[in-house]
Parts: structure tokens; C-alpha cells; sequence
């Protein structure tokens, strides 16, 4: 069954879809509505606007989140094989996101963050691209547009500012032309906001934006499925970093740097999960992207098939755990 997933195959899209389904086939049966959230002006004027086609479509919603989330999931596949960081195409990050964002029933509900996630994911193929255009400047100004559009939705999304400026020193040499079109990408959004808050008169909303929390969250189903949740993603994550370093060993001094981008993108989105107010309960979601992709080398290690095979049928025990704990 992990060969389907593995190769390269179109029809493994389809496979996929009909997975994603399955495993989300509780959020789909027991639909949420999405809710305003206090001080996120610019996600509540989205949910605004959405009310005005699905109304009180708990099921539409939920449908949208589904399928949002199987896009994404394709979207990753495109990124790891559009910029080589595995030896060969593969639907395993696929497989592997759709996994991690089913074992938390409120992953599945639309959010902020589905659109925070893509906005992120957008910057980091972009980013990725720095050292394969003869257009840098494009390239850096559409990556920090993207990185700065995605704080607009959420506060401590600023910290992924670092990402950027990491980017720059990996991927390019030191220019202070394309550094400062980076500041130009990066405070574009902020700037058209201003205006537009302004002549409306409501520039006060950007004094609500500013918000930090703590979101070790209390939205959990008991504290055995807390730990046993905790464990099973240590042991996924530390299978993935040490089929890492035989897999990236092999790889080229680009990939490499692709490599330890996507690491320090994973330990922000950590750091902002954990900042993250804890009335946002799809805070965690943000750091699913970056897992998903750094677990996936366990499950596409050539040299030991016992233990990728062995990982591959842990991660569907710990789904099937997760996902009967959620009932």
C-alpha cells in the first residue's frame, strides 16, 4: 500500500482524494460553523462575505475546509518535486498532510489558518525559487508580500519575518538592491491596508490587531489523548529527521539550503503555534506543512524498507487512534 502513495502516478490523485475523504468523514458528518474572531478584522470581513453564498451551511464550510486541505496536500507534493527535495517525485507529503491535519477534528473546519497555511506555502516556493531565476527581485518581492499578507490575517505571523531574512542570506548573495525590495514586498500590504482603513475611517482596527496569547491548548479531548497524541508525533518527527540526514547527505548544496530553510520554517511555526491565542483552535495547524514534509523522509527511505513500512503502518495506527478519540 505505501508503493501507491510513493510513485508518481496521476490516478494516485484520485486514491488520495478518496483518502482524504474517509479520514475526514467524522468533521464531514458533524459540520462547524466558522466564527468571527475577536480582534482578526480581516478574517471576520472574509466570513462576512462568505455568509452571504453559504449562509448557515455548517456542511458547506466544512466541505470547503476538506477540500482546501486535499489542495494543499497536492500543493506540498508540487513543491518537494518542483524543487527536487526528495531523490524522485512522490504523493507522500501528500499522504503524510492529510494524515497530520485529520488527527485534531478542528483542523478540519475553516479557519484562518487554511488561509495563513497557503499564504505561507506560496512564500516558501517562492523562496525556494531565489536561486533558479534571472528575476530575483520578482521572485523577493512576491515571497515578502506573501509572508506580510499572511500577518495581516494573524499577529504573531510577524515572526515568519525571519524566515524571510533567512531566505535572503541562504539563497542569495548579499545585494542591497534586492534587500530593499524585500522591505518594499514586506510593508506593501501594510501600507494599502492603512489606506484603505483610513478613507473608510476605521483606522482604529489596527490598534486591535497586536495580540499575543499562549496556546498550549485546553481544547483537548482528555490528557491520555494529549500524551499519547504528543508521543506519536515525537516518534513520527524523529523518524523523519533521521531519515533526513541519510537522504539530504546525498543531495546537492541547493537542496541542502532548501533543506535548512524548511527546518527553521518549522521551528517559527512552532514558536507562533505556542504564542498564538488559545481561543484560535487551529493555532497548530501552522506547523503541519513543515512536518508533513520532514516526516515524509521516513516513509521513502530506500535503504531500510522494514522501517519506512514500519512507519507507514505506525502513522495509520495513530490516525485511526486520533480519529476514534474524536468521536
Amino acid at each position: 500500500m505505501l508503493q501507491l502513495f510513493r510513485n508518481n502516478n496521476p490516478f494516485t490523485v484520485i486514491v488520495l482524494f478518496i483518502f482524504a475523504l474517509l479520514v475526514k468523514f467524522e468533521a464531514l458528518l458533524h459540520p462547524v460553523l466558522p466564527t468571527p474572531v475577536n480582534n482578526h478584522f480581516l478574517f471576520n470581513v472574509i466570513l462576512q462575505g462568505m455568509a452571504l453564498i453559504f449562509r448557515q451551511g455548517a456542511f458547506a464550510y466544512t466541505l470547503l475546509s476538506v477540500v482546501i486541505l486535499f489542495i494543499q496536500s497536492i500543493y506540498l507534493k508540487g513543491i518537494a518535486s518542483k524543487h527536487k527535495l526528495f531523490p524522485r517525485p512522490t504523493y507522500i507529503p501528500s499522504f503524510v498532510y492529510l494524515c497530520l491535519t485529520s488527527i485534531y477534528l478542528p483542523f478540519n473546519t475553516f479557519s484562518e489558518t487554511l488561509i495563513i497555511n497557503f499564504l505561507l506555502l506560496g512564500a516558501v516556493d517562492t523562496m525556494f525559487g531565489f536561486t533558479q531565476t534571472t528575476q530575483p527581485r520578482k521572485l523577493i518581492y512576491s515571497a515578502a508580500f506573501l509572508l506580510s499578507l499572511a500577518a495581516l490575517f494573524q499577529f504573531t505571523i510577524l515572526a515568519f519575518f525571519l524566515l524571510l531574512l533567512v531566505g535572503m542570506v541562504l539563497f542569495r548573495p548579499f545585494n542591497l538592491g534586492e534587500w530593499s525590495v524585500a522591505m518594499m514586498g514586506y510593508f506593501t500590504p501594510f501600507y494599502f491596508l492603512a489606506c484603505l482603513l483610513f478613507l473608510s475611517d476605521k483606522f482604529g482596527v489596527y490598534s486591535l490587531w497586536p495580540h499575543i496569547g499562549f496556546s498550549l491548548s485546553s481544547h483537548v479531548v482528555s490528557i491520555f489523548y494529549m500524551i499519547v497524541t504528543l508521543a506519536g508525533m515525537f516518534i513520527l518527527l524523529a523518524s523523519g529527521v533521521y531519515a533526513m540526514q541519510q537522504n539530504v547527505a546525498m543531495s546537492n548544496i541547493y537542496v541542502r539550503r532548501d533543506w535548512i530553510a524548511l527546518s527553521f520554517y518549522l521551528f517559527v511555526s512552532v514558536l507562533v503555534a505556542i504564542l498564538t491565542d488559545v481561543e484560535i483552535r487551529t493555532a497548530w495547524l501552522i506547523t503541519i506543512p513543515a512536518l508533513s514534509i520532514i516526516i515524509s523522509h521516513a516513509l521513502l527511505l530506500e535503504k531500510n524498507k522494514r522501517f519506512s513500512n514500519f512507519i507507514f503502518y505506525f502513522s495509520l495506527i495513530f490516525l485511526l487512534f486520533c480519529l476514534s478519540a474524536n468521536k
